[in-house]
């Protein structure tokens, strides 16, 4: 399960950045994650849209074939690429200006396109003088270098973006390529909310509940006390849905490029899991195949994260968060608590809720319908019925109200976790704890309570180099520490 929080870095792949410290691998492998495989075979970029119109989307061609196996297909020319000869030259013209002398199979991994495409281009942009051969490289390939006049030529794209990394797919493949992969496709059955929420004790009714709302993939209210594992049961509800999708790293609106794949949101199959080589030489490595999203955010949500944003210094776009999400989970934590108003993220979201589709604004001024394909999670501590109106209420049908365990769910899952940690069960010092700290207190069970005052055992027990085990005193010191300023 892919999962992470918004704030994701700006780093792009193929663009020109300064040294960054990215935490586990180099920018590039930041920016690209694995070479990843390849999508549908496409066609013919859709013309450009008027300022005031909003870009037409036709199904791609690719998209006749079996939706329910989607996999990219390599495409076999530049028309199915969805792409022309110019935006082509422009990403290998400025790939060499970069990075200097390159061979023509790594300009083709670069553009994560088929070397076979990218032969005859190579030989107009010689012709052209705009590049010329410096050496053999292998059979039938050569190493490159870029002349003064292709210099000029990359300096002037760079003026309008300095993106060189994967050629993008056109918008219209990709909202096909979300339609086929969409979660609304899955037939949910009770063993799979099961299986997907097996490392936690959910009861079987609530199992049921939650179940009925997947079934339609919109959204739904989790709200309740703290404690009782609403945020544990969000991010782990995309498992449901099955395994994995696929996604284009960069996507195409009008001349416009869009990241879409963030390896700070998505995580990327390796590509030994994906398949053999010939295989892999099937497939669009302009996609990547990443496991379902799951993207949380929480307090730190603003309205910038719902919309495109442009990153003037590389001259592309950044997807907004439903995008990054689609065909995934969006999961709003401490909903009432973010940076913007309820109000103002509620109104944003009324039409793509209910229609399943968004208005994304670009730079240029035109509107793009996007797919708004995920389950949106509202996840609260709050009461829904305090913070929404009634018309918001009405488009979200499933309001999942997670309550504390009974006095006998505890006891069960107290001894349930003690056999998990190698403790052995002891009734009388579960009763000591029930007795003291909750009956005689008034205080509600939480779901929480067990393995938090455990793990304290276990560390009191690992500190002073004791054998693991429930006594009294140890259930005393744990208790008091966790309940005591309460």
């Amino acid at each position: 399960m892919a999962q992470s929080s918004v704030g994701s870095g700006s780093s792009v792949e193929g663009t020109v950045l300064p040294e960054v410290d990215a935490p586990k691998v180099s920018l590039l492998d930041s920016i690209f994650g694995e070479p990843q495989p390849r999508p549908v075979e496409r066609r013919r970029a859709p013309r450009a849209a008027s300022p005031v119109e909003t870009p037409r989307v036709e199904p791609a061609r690719a998209m006749s074939t079996r939706l329910e196996n989607f996999v990219p297909a390599a495409p076999k020319s530049l028309e199915d690429a969805g792409l022309t000869e110019t935006e082509v030259e422009d990403l290998i013209l400025k790939f060499l200006f970069r990075r200097g002398v390159q061979s023509g199979r790594d300009i083709a991994e670069q553009l994560r396109l088929p070397f076979g495409i990218l032969q005859a281009m190579f030989q107009g942009l010689k012709t052209s003088q705009r590049i010329v051969i410096v050496r053999n490289s292998s059979v039938s390939d050569y190493e490159y270098s870029i002349t003064n006049k292709g210099i000029e030529a990359a300096k002037q794209c760079n003026e309008r973006s300095t993106y060189f990394g994967a050629a993008p797919v056109p918008f219209a493949d990709y909202v096909a390529a979300v339609g086929a992969q969409s979660m609304t496709r899955t037939r949910i059955t009770l063993p799979q909310v099961q299986a997907a929420l097996s490392d936690l004790s959910v009861p079987t009714p609530l199992c049921i509940r939650i179940g009925k709302a997947l079934v339609e993939a919109r959204a739904m209210f989790i709200y309740g006390a703290p404690g009782n594992g609403k945020t544990s049961i969000a991010e782990r509800l995309t498992a449901a849905y099955g395994d994995t999708i696929w996604i284009p790293r960069a996507i195409d609106c009008d001349g416009e490029i869009i990241r879409v794949y963030d390896p700070c949101v998505h995580n990327a199959l390796p590509m030994s899991q994906i398949g053999d080589d010939e295989k892999l030489r099937q497939i669009d490595h302009r996609w990547v195949c990443i496991t379902r999203p799951t993207v949380v955010v929480g307090g730190e949500l603003t309205m910038e994260h719902l919309e495109v944003q442009p990153n003037r210094a590389l001259g592309i776009l950044e997807a907004p968060l439903q995008i990054k999400s689609n065909c995934g989970t969006l999961v709003i934590d401490d909903f009432g608590r973010q940076r913007i108003s309820v109000d103002q993220l509620l109104n944003r979201w009324i039409v793509p809720l209910e229609r399943r589709y968004d208005y994304l604004s670009l730079p240029s001024g035109k509107k793009l319908q996007a797919p708004f394909d995920q389950l949106v999670v509202f996840s609260t501590n709050l009461d829904p019925k305090g913070l929404v109106d009634e018309a918001f209420l009405r488009r979200i049908p499933y309001k999942i109200d997670v309550r504390g365990p009974s006095e006998i769910e505890f006891r069960q899952l107290f001894n349930e976790s003690c056999v998990k940690m190698g403790i052995q069960p002891d009734e009388t010092v579960l009763e000591h704890l029930i007795e003291t700290y909750f009956r005689s207190m008034d205080r509600h069970f939480r779901y929480c309570h067990v393995r938090d005052i455990l793990a304290q055992v276990r560390h009191h027990c690992d500190f002073c180099g004791v054998p693991l085990e429930l006594k009294v005193e140890y259930i005393d010191e744990a208790a008091e520490n966790y309940f005591g300023a309460a």
